[in-house]
């Protein structure tokens, strides 16, 4: 932390129950000099990593489906959401963690994961910064039937599915998560299927 306009006054724990969520009072240097006090909550839960699992031969993807609290009380119907496989790094590195979650969740055991890119997903108020990667896949990588793992309460889907089919569901609204649509988005500009 080196912006040398921002300073920071007091950090509250609101929350640990979870993850954590802090209230930070901060002094902020505006351009015309003036210093104003902001407060703000920021949750913390770790940095992350996800991943596009892609077939080129069958010109399939992999995803996954679960259900998401804060989704089903925002008025997604089910609460069930299509992504991206995906989890924290929880103190692995970006690609060690990715290779973990991607044999916890999906059941295929990848070797070769490329990174592509980084992204803050909500900045205005989660810490997290996630790692995005790729991986071609095959039938033969299948080591289980995935699913998550069970002490972390997780009940996912995995879905085999076309890769435009997967493409018409940004635009259908199945598909709202934004890392996914993302990878979706890398996969067809820069053409990984074809």
């Amino acid at each position: 932390m080196n912006n040398e306009n921002i300073k920071i006054i007091s950090k509250e724990i609101l929350s640990d129950n979870w993850y954590t969520l802090n209230k930070i009072t901060f002094e902020y240097r505006k351009k015309d000099g003036s210093i104003e006090t902001q407060n703000r909550e920021a949750y913390d839960r770790g940095n992350g990593a996800t991943i596009l699992l892609y077939n080129k031969a069958q010109q399939t993807v992999i995803l996954t489906r679960q259900f998401r609290l804060p989704t089903y009380i925002n008025g997604n119907s089910d609460g069930m959401l299509i992504e991206t496989c995906a989890g924290l790094l929880d103190k692995d590195n970006p690609e060690t963690a990715i290779k973990r979650e991607t044999e916890e969740e999906t059941g295929y055991q990848i070797k070769d994961v490329k990174k592509v890119f980084e992204a803050y997903m909500s900045p205005g108020s989660v810490t997290e910064i996630l790692y995005f990667f790729v991986a071609e896949y095959t039938k033969d990588m299948k080591v289980s039937d995935g699913g998550g793992h069970h002490d972390e309460q997780e009940n996912i889907e995995v879905l085999e599915t076309g890769f435009s089919e997967a493409l018409n569901m940004i635009g259908t609204g199945e598909i709202k998560d934004g890392k996914t649509i993302m990878l979706l988005q890398y996969a067809q500009i820069n053409h990984l299927l074809g």
